[in-house]
């Protein structure tokens, strides 16, 4: 039983804190969306507005629900494809220590989509 809730804590800490850390990164973004010109990296030729808002979507709107643990293995999907985008593709020339803070990410989100929420969420409830 104390096993149980040991790693259900385990699942909340770490879910609670890459989201949070990957909000840092996507908050900031926001008001790019409202400028007049809107200048953001195009890496998959979608156009700027384009790669924005999914990077707003990976970056603001998914964490916010695995936060909360709601729809959390959904939740995690844009999370990590914009991952995947930053360390296969953005950073793909550059060298690891640039690349490693995304594949950090990327490897955290993969463990929650894996393991799952845990019961300290709403998709338990």
């Amino acid at each position: 039983m104390l096993k149980n809730n040991l790693t259900d804590l385990a699942l909340a800490i770490l879910r609670i804190g890459f989201s949070g850390l990957l909000l840092t990164h996507g908050i900031p973004k926001i008001e790019r969306l409202f400028a007049e010109t809107i200048e953001f990296p195009d890496p998959l030729g979608v156009g700027a507005a384009t790669s924005l808002t999914l990077a707003l979507i990976g970056e603001v709107i998914a964490p916010i629900f695995i936060i909360i643990g709601f729809r959390t293995k959904l939740a995690t999907l844009p999370a990590i494809s914009v991952m995947c985008v930053a360390v296969f593709i953005v950073h793909a020339s550059d060298p690891f220590g640039t690349k490693e803070k995304a594949l950090l990410f990327l490897i955290g989100f993969v463990v929650i989509l894996l393991a799952g929420p845990g019961k300290y969420s709403i998709d338990k409830r």
